[in-house]
């Protein structure tokens, strides 16, 4: 019977040289499609600017592609050598509604100041070093929608990925005089001063889920086999800090691929986190939507191969059909031994991209938690 999985791995501009010529990310291509992948998830939104030529970016910022890639399309390139190989393409929108990270909101609030987003103190909203849009505003969901129907509109993609800046914003946000005036109209009252009051989370969450409706909504229109796939934090955690609500897209059905970044350093960890997936969140009709982000590298940090396999058959024991990887150069390490222990192991049959039916099927029952280390060290005998 044929193997249907999502094997997907992302492409960053951040440590890593792929985008920066046609011929390095033909060999990327041909690397990922040897190794038994069968999707990639390009960066074409980072730092306030695309990796492709943006009209929407041209008319609105007066910047139309990113300046490295000036003269150059890597997305459609990415496409076109993708497809040579085989490999679906769904183009993930890095940076969502962050605008800038340490630089006081960039190129896009100095153009744009009315579009920050604001905490309870007025001051343009940052967490973590970004400063943030105010994905809130109508205006500035226009423009991010903007960007997602230009691409699925001009290039033969299969689907797009927000991720955790996207739906996304952080829960200190909500403070600018448009949404206080919006829930004071509602609620004849001023927002909570506490940013995690549970209904105030909920109410800005549930401006943030409509948009993705409508955004998955438009999407559909102009192609309805695209695939819109999301990529947030854990929740409930995404929820309080990010204003992400993954358990309502599942339930309204406005999200094909929830990927939640596990990206935890060790395999205890990682399986207590897919196991509270899916006994809690996830149920047997929306388990197949489920593909897990799994950290492979950052920085200094790269996946041990007993990890690495380790996490692939836990999710398969708990009836999760795929993962994606955080990031691409994570197989190139130590002479490619993360790709080989995956083209020799766990990968080496090949498997099918879930269409969009395979998604929504539903399964039967999934698997309860059971011990998986008898067999990962025959595995890595076998692969080494």
């Amino acid at each position: 019977m044929a193997i249907i999985e999502t094997r997907g791995i992302w492409l960053t501009t951040t440590d890593s040289k792929v985008l920066r010529s046609k011929q390095r990310i033909a060999e990327a291509m041909d690397l990922l499609a040897e190794t038994g992948f069968n999707a990639v998830f390009p960066v074409v939104w980072n730092k306030a600017v695309t990796l492709y030529p943006s009209q929407t970016m041209q008319q609105t910022f007066g910047v139309e592609i990113d300046p490295m890639f000036v003269g150059r399309n890597p997305l459609e390139e990415v496409v076109v050598e993708a497809q040579r190989v085989g490999l679906k393409v769904i183009p993930w929108f890095e940076y969502g509604f962050a605008s800038s990270y340490n630089l006081n909101g960039g190129v896009l609030l100095q153009k744009k100041p009315e579009w920050g987003a604001r905490d309870s103190n007025g001051n343009l909203l940052k967490k973590n070093g970004f400063e943030w849009l105010n994905a809130l505003d109508s205006q500035v969901q226009e423009f991010f929608l903007n960007l997602v129907l230009e691409v699925v509109k001009n290039y033969d993609v299969d689907g797009v990925q927000g991720d955790d800046r996207f739906p996304a914003l952080p829960s200190e946000g909500g403070y600018d005089e448009g949404t206080v005036t919006r829930y004071r109209q509602e609620f004849d009252r001023n927002p909570p001063q506490n940013h995690k009051d549970r209904q105030w989370l909920q109410w800005r969450a549930d401006i943030l889920s409509e948009f993705l409706a409508r955004l998955y909504q438009e999407v559909k229109t102009v192609n309805p086999k695209l695939l819109v796939a999301i990529a947030p934090n854990i929740h409930d955690w995404a929820f309080q800090e990010y204003l992400q609500d993954s358990p309502t897209w599942l339930k309204r059905g406005i999200a094909d691929m929830i990927q939640p970044q596990i990206y935890r350093r060790n395999f205890r960890s990682y399986c207590a986190i897919a196991d509270k997936l899916v006994n809690q969140q996830f149920t047997d009709a929306t388990l197949p939507k489920l593909a897990p982000g799994i950290l492979m590298k950052l920085g200094s940090y790269c996946i041990s191969p007993e990890y690495l396999v380790q996490a692939i058959e836990y999710n398969r024991q708990l009836g999760i059909q795929g993962e994606v990887f955080f990031f691409y150069e994570g197989l190139r390490e130590n002479n490619n031994t993360l790709a080989k222990v995956l083209r020799n192991g766990p990968y080496a049959k090949s498997a099918s991209f879930p269409t969009l039916s395979d998604l929504s099927a539903g399964v039967v029952s999934h698997k309860t938690t059971s011990s998986i280390w008898s067999g990962v060290e025959n595995l890595l005998k076998k692969i080494f």
